[in-house]
């Protein structure tokens, strides 16, 4: 790292009087393997370095950025941000990112992955493929079964005193399986993440797969009713990421939340509490550094029902008259910072999910949704998707369903929580999953 850091601290030496200057320097390697039938389908491996400049001055903004570490692009690179700073609009809050006081948490977030050779890593999605294949006889085929793995570097100096360093590395293996019986036949998936090839439990993600497949089979439409649902954690985890994008300080103060100027309000059920926090290293996306070398905080964002605040980076912050929360999201070196959570999770209860369903005389375990994103409207809170799972009567769970849609709107759904479980799941994306069992929710089929 001290390599990109000392890159940066060269271009910033080339600020101008009255200007303020951004450097941000990545560098990052990724493979991807998909083997199918024994055989490698597709085998990918990527290396890329670049570096993004910002310029603000007289409230205007520049940004430019090049695929490519050579100081001779970077000088060229710095001129084009700075010509792009001269069209820009004046804004009054613009500018850069400022030591807050808050040091970085030391996060273990970084494994050598290139350690293990490429053969190993093939060999791992094979056996993943192999063992999902027998994981029950039921199981007519494995449409596909992947290993993934990345490396992180990143660098961010500012004019105003911002100088940080991170690097991350993480791996997953996931797979997906079509079980057959009789007429029918349903598909599943597994997975399993880490930080490298020894996190990943090949047993547990096509155990996951052959269960999620076997147990839809002679799946059926059922009628419409309300009734209660319960989201099993990969499906809440889903929901708990849209939540969160609605706290979004950019959102908010552009009026595309439906929890704008709602701080202070009982929002959720008074069991729910909301936090963002990527310092916790277990979190898939866990930094300690966000994207404007802010450090990270653990932020709560809504505390026994009770809507306490909003994420914000340090233009939103400034816009919405309050601080930064270490919320600055980027993707990568091409992109200026936006806002957004890094690492959400509702709080997990005390029953086991067995307990939490046995609570239940007439309700649905959802354990897939599709069309989620396009089926939120995010300004309203209004969803409606598709889903399939399990019926539960009279605390069992019964006969699998498929083909329906379940509808509520974002804000209910918060209120009707009637049971949170402990069965945290660790996921590949920015939530953690939880059992949640939700009241009253609309199930619409035959």
């Amino acid at each position: 790292m001290s390599e990109i850091l000392e890159l940066a601290d060269r271009v910033l030496a080339l600020a101008n009087d009255g200007e303020q200057l951004e450097v941000v320097v990545v560098k990052s390697s990724d493979t991807e393997i998909r083997v199918y039938e024994g055989d490698i389908e597709s085998l990918t491996t990527a290396d890329s370095q670049g570096v993004g400049i910002r310029v603000i001055a007289d409230h205007k903004q520049g940004f430019a950025y090049a695929g490519s570490l050579d100081m001779e692009v970077i000088v060229e690179t710095l001129a084009d941000a700075r010509d792009n700073a001269t069209f820009g609009t004046p804004d009054e809050f613009l500018g850069l990112a400022e030591p807050d006081g808050i040091e970085p948490v030391e996060l273990d977030l970084y494994r050598d992955v290139t350690v293990a050779s490429t053969a190993e890593k093939i060999e791992l999605a094979k056996e993943l493929e192999a063992a999902a294949a027998a994981a029950e006889p039921r199981i007519q085929a494995v449409e596909s079964s992947d290993y993934y793995d990345g490396a992180y570097e990143a660098a961010v100096v500012t004019t105003t005193g911002i100088r940080s360093a991170s690097r991350e590395s993480s791996a997953y293996v996931s797979v997906s399986v079509l079980a057959n019986e009789g007429d029918d036949t349903q598909d599943g998936y597994g997975f399993a993440v880490g930080r490298e090839l020894a996190d990943l439990d090949i047993a547990k993600a096509s155990v996951d797969a052959a269960d999620r497949a076997t147990k839809l089979l002679g799946a059926k439409q059922a009628p419409t009713e309300r009734l209660t649902v319960v989201l099993d954690p990969y499906v809440a985890a889903q929901f708990t990421g849209i939540i969160a994008s609605t706290l979004n300080g950019e959102m908010v103060l552009k009026g595309r939340s439906p929890f704008a100027d709602r701080v202070g309000e009982m929002v959720a059920d008074a069991m729910v509490t909301l936090i963002d926090d990527p310092t916790d290293a277990r979190h898939f996306t866990a930094s300690g550094a966000d994207g404007e070398g802010i450090a990270t905080r653990r932020n709560v964002l809504i505390d026994g029902g009770e809507l306490r605040s909003f994420v914000h980076n340090c233009y939103t912050a400034r816009r919405a008259g309050t601080t930064t929360t270490g919320s600055a999201v980027r993707g990568g070196f091409k992109t200026t910072p936006g806002v957004g959570t890094r690492a959400v999770s509702i709080q997990p209860g005390d029953v086991s999910r067995d307990d939490l369903i046995g609570g239940i005389e007439n309700g649905l375990l959802v354990t897939s949704v599709s069309g989620l994103h396009s089926g939120v409207n995010p300004i309203s809170g209004d969803f409606s998707t598709g889903a399939a799972g399990l019926r539960i009567r009279n605390g069992q769970l019964a006969e699998p369903v498929r083909e329906v849609t379940i509808a509520s709107t974002l804000q209910r759904m918060l209120l009707d929580v009637l049971a949170i479980a402990d069965d945290v799941e660790w996921l590949p994306m920015s939530a953690t999953g939880v059992s949640m069992a939700i009241g009253d929710v609309t199930m619409s089929g035959s």
